[in-house]
């Protein structure tokens, strides 16, 4: 049935308890690459607790994106086969810890209408916030029902993207995706098998599964870390990217990086295929 508009605007849930270790923390440290490099004492610190001097585990900025997994503001019938992730946009309060009990409270931001044949976007706003009610991280996240338009919605209003300057890039930095990537990052809580299952792949138009748009978005952290954050997860404020083109397990990622002051914009290509995978990307930094 077509989505229901304007009730679906008022779906919300609050108060669902969530909580994490630093299992979790690890695991989606390496869903993203990380410790591909068992020498790499910086990055090290985000997949390994067990050193010989004690130093505190790191948290990537981006685990923000799956420590409440499955939050949302109530069910709205789609499509499931036909639905793609399109971007996200996190707010980082203050930064996310190792281990916490949390709560999330999700609401419906806005639903726009591309057309019958066009299909839908949904963005979805969820707070995350620690047991004393202080705000850790707000996320919002934006999913393309490909197969959901035409429902008498309106085509307009959805927020103008961040513009990436047009000058040559001042960094570049390089990530190979593993064959197996996307099965390490499933583990991190999409079990969607648009990633994992070949025959579910083809029925969704795709030659093969493709790589999580999150996991891009965890890749383009990590080139925002390593270049202009000095590794320090504190120093993340904001981190939003469009997910524009589908990546594959076996693609080389390379992100172009901008800086101007606190304000690190950038978009990710994979060459070999001549397609820019991640647009309008801007991270703010403290």
């Amino acid at each position: 049935m077509p989505i229901d508009y304007p009730a679906v605007l008022e779906l919300k849930t609050e108060g669902a308890l969530y909580s994490w270790s630093d299992r979790e923390v690890m695991l989606y440290a390496l869903g993203i690459g990380m410790g591909n490099d068992p020498l790499n004492e910086r990055e090290l610190q985000f997949v390994n607790e067990a050193f010989a001097t004690p130093k505190p585990l790191k948290v990537v900025p981006t685990f923000a994106s799956v420590c409440v997994w499955g939050a949302r503001p109530g069910a709205i019938d789609l499509n499931r086969v036909m639905l793609v992730d399109v971007g996200r946009d996190i707010t980082f309060h203050k930064p996310v810890p190792a281990a916490a009990t949390v709560t999330a409270d999700a609401r419906v931001r806005g639903v726009y209408d591309k057309g019958k044949e066009k299909g839908a976007i949904i963005q979805n706003e969820i707070v995350v916030s620690d047991r004393g009610h202080d705000k850790i991280v707000t996320i919002r996240s934006s999913t393309f029902a490909r197969g959901d338009g035409g429902f008498g919605g309106p085509s307009e209003g959805m927020p103008e993207p961040h513009q990436v300057p047009r000058r040559a890039p001042d960094r570049l930095v390089h990530f190979p995706i593993r064959l197996d990537q996307a099965l390490i990052y499933r583990l991190s809580g999409d079990r969607n098998p648009l990633h994992s299952d070949p025959e579910f792949a083809r029925r969704a138009g795709f030659p093969k599964p493709i790589l999580h748009g999150m996991c891009t978005y965890g890749l383009t952290c990590r080139a925002v870390l390593q270049t202009y954050a000095d590794y320090d997860p504190s120093a993340f404020r904001r981190h939003r990217v469009r997910f524009s083109a589908p990546v594959f397990p076996g693609d080389i990622i390379t992100v172009n990086l901008w800086k101007d002051g606190d304000s690190i914009s950038f978009e990710a290509h994979v060459r070999e295929r001549e397609v820019t995978v991640a647009k309008n990307g801007q991270t703010v930094l403290n």
